[in-house]
């Protein structure tokens, strides 16, 4: 929770810039999403090409039977009473439908009248979910949160950790944030050596994460405003695990590279992660973000350093410090699918999701409260549909599962995320073409079937010249039975060249028979070389000439102007709810 406090004021005094991604390397995988990430350094292992989650494990209740013995992160109040209206610290409810004990809080019932109930770690079902769903959704590897040194809550939050991590076939590492602690320099060496080698035996488990050969140590905080330390204390703690033969990760601010003169300790790292929670609020602020994240991937490359990047799926903390509610919002998974394919498209193959459990500060993936049913009636909590799109509770750890899977090259890079908004469903899927033959289709380029580079069917639509019209067609109405809040419109689409394309570029779909009449439009955003498949949801269209009509669509068309001439294709033209 408090790795945000520092690294969200750019966003909270509305500092914002812009850039493009036209200018981004080339996808080196196939279409299939086969082939060779361009990442270099240490080979696969338990961090090296893996999805990772930051666990806190940190809250507890009274009555929950353990050390603490009281509301902790849950609550504002003195003497650890339960959180009640207005005595708070967190912002996203939990989905409490899983959990075996739960615990009483000051709350009026829930708005579908379940009692107001959250849960505690030290519960083991409670850890035992939690890896579990890190099992289910393709979660390799939890770093455990350590603030300061060992006591009775903390070890045993540990142990359960490295218990769950064993059931379920999950790794895990110690990851301490240098802010816990008194003299960290001398404090977690003393910790590590006595409490997880010795005495908790963390590194002794089958779980423990291990890369090269060596236990992963994480250290964060180095560099950051506000925490302690300087070169010569990050050198020293550095230097200190290498030579007890640990794998040393450091995670830092985003701007490290810039620091002079920590610098000679960070290129002491074996894997460097800088932190971007709270540094942009939307899509074009993660795209911004791009240059960095290239320049950070090209140092650590030139320098024999691993680089792990951050993914978070939106940030809020009104009930805690105050500010705007729902203050980075999720976009219904828009703003975290878009940094995870950027961090993709630049072929890094290691990533790190903040959090799984930070209810506190809005970043949770894991299962939340869907709306208003699921949350107190008498105050206010973040629910996932504050975006306007219903999702499911596990709706992000889903969007992170697929992530995942992009990032390994186990499914094609997409600016699109392929998730479902709904929970355990395959979409309805209403076929408008197939995209098999040029009947009724018009373009102003050279028009055919290419039976050869096909996504579905016997062929894709293929354009090839420099004309801005590239597919068009007025064909006979099609019911899609989707409405506006859950239907989307999905297709694939090639491109040859993406960087001979201009910036007027749209995609049409109405039931007005031509253009601009009853129609919905987009903007077909970011592209790559080769097949993308592109998902646009109703709700985030722009209506031109009165309402569509879902029931009777019979408009579409793709145009982008460009600058020379082109191949693209579309395949699979589908409406999906």
């Amino acid at each position: 929770m408090r790795k945000m406090n520092i690294l969200c004021l750019a966003v909270m005094m509305g500092v914002s810039v812009s850039c493009t991604k036209k200018n981004m390397p080339a996808d080196t995988l196939n279409a299939a999403g086969k082939g060779k990430l361009n990442t270099q350094g240490s080979p696969p292992g338990d961090v090296v090409g893996k999805l990772v989650v930051g666990y806190q494990g940190w809250f507890s209740t009274t009555g929950d039977g353990s050390p603490n013995n009281h509301w902790v992160h849950w609550a504002g109040n003195a003497g650890g009473a339960a959180p009640s209206p207005g005595h708070q610290t967190f912002e996203l409810w939990p989905d409490m439908r899983e959990y075996t004990n739960s615990y009483q809080t000051g709350y009026a019932s829930l708005g579908n009248g379940q009692p107001a109930k959250l849960f505690s770690p030290w519960d083991v079902q409670t850890v035992n979910t939690h890896f579990s769903w890190m099992q289910q959704y393709g979660i390799d590897c939890a770093a455990l949160q350590r603030f300061g040194k060992g006591n009775a809550q903390l070890d045993g939050i540990a142990s359960r950790v490295m218990n769950a991590a064993q059931t379920y076939g999950r790794k895990f590492y110690v990851m301490y944030d240098i802010s816990g602690w008194t003299n960290f320099q001398s404090e977690i060496k003393t910790d590590w050596t006595n409490d997880i080698v010795g005495s908790l035996h963390l590194t002794s488990s089958s779980a423990y994460a291990m890369q090269n050969g060596k236990p992963v140590i994480c250290i964060w905080g180095f560099g950051v405003s506000g925490r302690p330390g300087d070169v010569n204390s990050y050198t020293d703690v550095i230097n200190y695990f290498k030579n007890l033969g640990c794998y040393v990760i450091i995670g830092g601010p985003r701007n490290w590279r810039s620091q002079t003169a920590n610098l000679p300790a960070f290129n002491l790292a074996n894997m460097i992660m800088p932190w971007v929670t709270g540094s942009f609020g939307d899509v074009a602020g993660a795209d911004s973000y791009v240059p960095t994240l290239s320049a950070d991937f090209a140092y650590c490359n030139s320098n024999g350093i691993d680089y792990q990047a951050e993914v978070f799926p939106g940030f809020s903390w009104s009930n805690w410090n105050g500010g705007a509610q729902n203050q980075i919002p999720r976009q219904h998974g828009d703003l975290m699918w878009e940094q995870f394919a950027n961090i993709r498209n630049q072929g890094i193959g290691n990533v790190y999701v903040g959090m799984f459990d930070e209810y506190d500060e809005a970043t949770a993936i894991a299962k939340a409260a869907e709306d208003a049913s699921m949350i107190p009636t008498n105050q206010y909590f973040l629910t996932l549909d504050a975006d306007g799109v219903h999702v499911s509770s596990d709706y992000y750890l889903r969007l992170t599962n697929d992530g995942g899977k992009m990032i390994k090259g186990q499914i094609p890079l997409t600016f699109t995320h392929p998730t479902p908004f709904v929970v355990g469903s395959t979409p309805v899927t209403v076929f408008l073409d197939h995209c098999d033959t040029t009947t009724g289709w018009t373009s102003s380029n050279t028009l055919s079937v290419n039976t050869t580079d096909k996504q579905e069917g016997t062929g894709a639509l293929q354009s090839v010249g420099s004309g801005t019209d590239e597919f068009k067609k007025n064909f006979t109405a099609v019911n899609t039975g989707a409405t506006a809040a859950n239907g989307s419109i999905q297709f694939w689409y090639y491109v040859s060249d993406a960087s001979q394309f201009g910036t007027n570029n749209q995609i049409e779909l109405g039931s007005g028979g031509a253009a601009d009449v009853n129609e919905y439009n987009w903007n077909i955003g970011t592209l790559v070389n080769g097949w993308n498949l592109i998902t646009k949801s109703f709700n985030t269209a722009t209506v031109t000439g009165g309402t569509p009509n879902l029931s009777a669509i019979n408009w579409f068309r793709i145009y982008h102007t460009k600058t020379a001439s082109i191949t693209t294709r579309v395949d699979a033209l589908t409406v999906i709810h």
